[in-house]
């Protein structure tokens, strides 16, 4: 019987094995085509291929003109998948969105047009100019991948991602972003000045003609969907575990905070790190892939205190002071898989 229950942990663990194998292919099959168009980016790539294999959702705050737009379409274009575009203004309504039920002359009866939300991608360009009531309308469908309009429930296609930009220097005409709406980013990062370099590789690039012309689907939704599966197969030991949820409750000790991380920023970390694990090779997570996805995944999530902003006091110095406080687990080769 034991001899039985050996076999079968074995070929679990090569099934596991070939799948995170699997994983960093399909990985890194879409980083090499990305970075045809977008240049010295590599982990901002990175955390956006975490987010979309988590199943969840990104928010890129950073200046015009650093190509958060351009992302976005090359990540769809790499996959895929279908993209939408919604330019956000004041003026945008909330089945400009979602879709609105339109009635048929020929037919007699009410007709379900879809909007963009129903796309594998939707970019929400702007997103802080759009009214409270429109950024509202994007919950239920990033929380749950389902709309419902005029009292009908629709199902989103997965892989469903949003990706969402916000300019942090102009706020005339802004409506900034809840709290409760903020949250339902799983991540928040920005994408920054590229280097000299690097900026004078992207002239030669445009110089002709725009690289995202030629990008061509390396991947299938599908095979993105299993990797999205994959991720909940990645082993978490209980120190792992322990040590995410302590930088959490310590954020909410935090002299520097009015509201610290919330149960959903313990899951969101919780996956991140699986996600992080498989793209680097591995079928466990360890306590660096936790150290590497916490401030993309926290930041957005706490509250300063006034006091503190008064005093130039970030949400990423906040985090930085409670990792540098808390101890670093150690993993020995019995806890590095079930």
């Amino acid at each position: 019987m034991t001899g039985r229950r050996s076999t079968a942990r074995i070929q679990r663990f090569h099934a596991s094995e070939s799948t995170v194998t699997d994983v960093t292919a399909v990985a890194q099959k879409i980083i090499e085509n990305v970075e045809r168009v977008i240049v010295g980016k590599r982990q901002q790539l990175i955390y956006s291929l975490v987010a979309w294999f988590s199943e969840g959702h990104v928010l890129l705050e950073d200046v015009p003109g650093v190509a958060k737009t351009m992302l976005a379409r090359a990540l769809a274009r790499s996959v895929g998948c279908s993209l939408k575009r919604v330019q956000c203004t004041p003026d945008l309504l909330p089945t400009d969105v979602t879709g609105a039920s339109i009635f048929n002359q020929k037919t007699m009866e009410f007709e379900f047009r879809p909007g963009p939300v129903f796309s594998h991608l939707l970019l929400a360009d702007e997103i802080n100019r759009a009214t409270p009531r429109t950024q509202a309308a994007l919950l239920e469908a990033m929380a749950e991948q389902r709309v419902t309009v005029d009292g009908q429930t629709h199902d989103l296609t997965p892989p469903f991602l949003v990706v969402a930009t916000q300019n942090p220097v102009d706020h005339e005409g802004t409506f900034p972003l809840p709290e409760a709406q903020l949250d339902r980013f799983l991540m928040r990062f920005q994408l920054g000045y590229p280097s000299m370099d690097e900026e004078l590789k992207m002239l030669d690039l445009l110089q002709h003609k725009h690289p995202l012309d030629d990008l061509k689907p390396v991947v299938t939704a599908e095979e993105l969907i299993a990797c999205q599966h994959a991720i909940r197969e990645i082993y978490v030991d209980r120190k792992v575990r322990e040590y995410l949820t302590q930088i959490v409750h310590e954020t909410r000790e935090s002299e520097h905070l009015s509201l610290g991380g919330s149960p959903r920023a313990s899951i969101a970390l919780f996956r991140t790190s699986q996600a992080m694990a498989a793209l680097r090779g591995r079928r466990f997570v360890q306590p660096d892939d936790v150290k590497r996805i916490v401030q993309p995944v926290l930041n957005h999530r706490l509250i300063l205190k006034p006091e503190s902003r008064l005093r130039k006091i970030s949400t990423e110095d906040v985090v930085h002071e409670v990792m540098s406080e808390i101890a670093v687990p150690t993993l020995d080769e019995t806890q590095q898989h079930p």
